[in-house]
């Protein structure tokens, strides 16, 4: 329950609970507080034991944490031994490759060339190389030529 309080936290949250509630009555309150919390433990045990019963002997090994979707996700996909072939497909499947090629077909362009470790394979128009073919960074860019532009339409604005 208070897995992720630091010990500055807890320290700071002693001190304001003096500073609150006084030294003389601290220890009442502390017991306070730990007899609601009893009470809400057993509470939500007799509820989970009442959904228990009320499910059957189908459900005696159904536990509460099942319900949490990422707990559910999990134990399905342990449990399923198919997962090589997705494993597969999701391995072959480049995403950026063919939002490029998608971008490249809806602007009219050609596709162009992959890239292989991040330099262009023919050298495309625009790109600085240095000396030794590698791209250089620093230096600047010449602009490509640009598309001829759409024809001005006031109306549409």
């Amino acid at each position: 329950m208070f897995s992720d309080i630091g010990a500055l936290e807890l320290v700071t949250l002693v001190v304001l609970a003096v500073l609150v509630f006084g030294p003389d009555k601290l220890p009442k309150v502390i017991q306070d507080v730990s007899r609601f919390i009893r009470k809400v433990r057993d509470f939500s045990d007799s509820a989970k034991e009442d959904i228990r019963s009320e499910l059957g002997p189908d459900f005696k090994d159904f536990e509460f944490e099942d319900l949490n979707p990422k707990t559910f996700l999990r134990k399905q996909l342990e449990q399923n031994e198919d997962l090589k072939e997705l494993k597969e497909l999701r391995g072959s499947f480049d995403l950026k490759k063919e939002m490029n090629e998608v971008a490249d077909a809806v602007h009219g362009r050609e596709p162009q060339p992959s890239a292989v470790n991040g330099t262009p394979v023919n050298g495309s128009a625009g790109a600085v190389t240095s000396a030794n073919g590698t791209p250089d960074l620093l230096k600047k860019q010449d602009k490509p030529d640009a598309p001829e532009r759409p024809p001005y339409d006031s109306d549409a604005t």
